[in-house]
């Protein structure tokens, strides 16, 4: 898998990169607390932060991962594990 990713959020601080959810947006989980998701679109002035919910972050991940697999793409399996780490 290629670079992790992270974002600093102004309440919840650390955010790590779960998935591109597409359009443009990725799914993050909060570092510490790994239960709240967010759905994050990087803007030129900032980023918008959306709070969802565990199972549609599940779904992005999922939608991802089979995406990759499909693709046979070498990050796959870094995805998998990440997938593994978050959500199981």
């Amino acid at each position: 898998m290629g670079v992790e990713r992270y974002l600093n959020h102004p309440t919840f601080g650390m955010l790590y990169l779960v998935a591109p959810a597409g359009d443009g947006r990725d799914v993050y989980a909060t570092l510490y607390a790994q239960r709240m998701f967010f759905l994050v679109t990087l803007q030129p002035r900032g980023a918008q932060f959306e709070v969802i919910p565990y199972q549609d972050a599940r779904h992005y991940a999922e939608l991802h991962l089979s995406r990759c697999r499909r693709d046979r793409s070498p990050e796959a399996e870094g995805w998998q594990q990440l997938f593994a780490q978050t959500f199981i």
